[in-house]
């Protein structure tokens, strides 16, 4: 390669490792491709779903079980929390059975 080839494959290295990003190779199926390049440019994005999605992978690849209280998070997250909603039901005998 060229000198200015080197300058620019350096100069974008840099540029990456300054954004917290490393660039790497693996191997896999060719019919995983796609899949593996969308899952890693989601957790370049590094937001709260990339957060997610990473702890999802950890979680599977590594075995482990999922945290207790998700479901509970998840109910406080809801924008439903504030709203005062009245979600009692009137309480009903039924209709008589005879045997």
């Amino acid at each position: 390669m060229s000198t200015s080839q080197n300058r620019a494959i350096r100069s974008y290295r840099t540029r990456l490792s300054e954004r917290g990003l490393a660039r790497f190779e693996v191997l896999g199926r060719d019919t995983d491709r796609d899949l593996i390049r969308s899952l890693a440019r989601r957790l370049a994005q590094d937001g709260p779903e990339a957060s997610r999605l990473r702890a999802a992978v950890k979680r599977t690849i590594t075995g482990e079980p999922g945290q207790k209280g998700g479901i509970l998070a998840a109910l406080r997250r809801s924008p439903l929390v504030d709203a005062d909603l009245d979600l009692r039901r009137t309480r009903e005998e039924g209709r008589p059975v005879e045997f």
